[in-house]
């Protein structure tokens, strides 16, 4: 079964349901000053586009948003998939999308902030499948043992290549 992704208001209800089971996963990783969550009002702001992918019936199975920041920088975030939608392809499919997003925008580079590989290693495998690398700290998150830092360069290419 294929996932179709669209931008969305995160103010759905299935969509909200969505990221309380991403909160329920993330947030006993690590103490609460180093989780770097975003409610579902934070996430319908100007700066943010959510991102929704949806099975045949229509399920909400898998999200991500892009935050935009000063200087050409895309921030992931709320990258997620259900346990049942999961060899599906979703996530990627949701990271794709945001990444064509972010060259429709002309954005320089999408960074993001994850788990340690120890507790997310499906998170990390899905960022460097899709070409982002690992780097430091950015933008005002501490440098800490409960978060990894990856980024991808981006060059202007068509939907069409950022999606194959």
């Amino acid at each position: 079964m294929s996932v179709v992704v669209a931008i969305e208001s995160p103010l759905q209800d299935d969509v909200r349901v969505l990221i309380e089971a991403l909160n329920a996963v993330l947030m006993p990783l690590s103490p609460p000053e180093y989780c770097f969550a975003m409610t579902v009002e934070e996430m319908a702001r100007p700066d943010t586009q959510v991102f929704v992918g949806r099975d045949g019936p229509g399920n909400a199975v898998a999200c991500g948003a892009l935050r935009i920041h000063n200087g050409g920088i895309g921030e992931v975030k709320r990258m997620f998939t259900v346990p049942e939608a999961r060899g599906m392809r979703a996530g990627a499919a949701v990271l794709a999308a945001i990444e064509v997003r972010a060259n429709e925008q002309g954005l320089g580079v999408l960074m993001l902030e994850t788990g340690p590989r120890a507790d997310l290693p499906s998170a990390h495998r899905l960022y460097e499948r899709s070409g982002f690398t690992p780097r430091g700290a950015f933008l005002d998150y501490p440098d800490s043992p409960y978060s990894e830092f990856y980024e991808k360069a981006l060059a202007q290419r068509s939907e069409k290549e950022l999606l194959s």
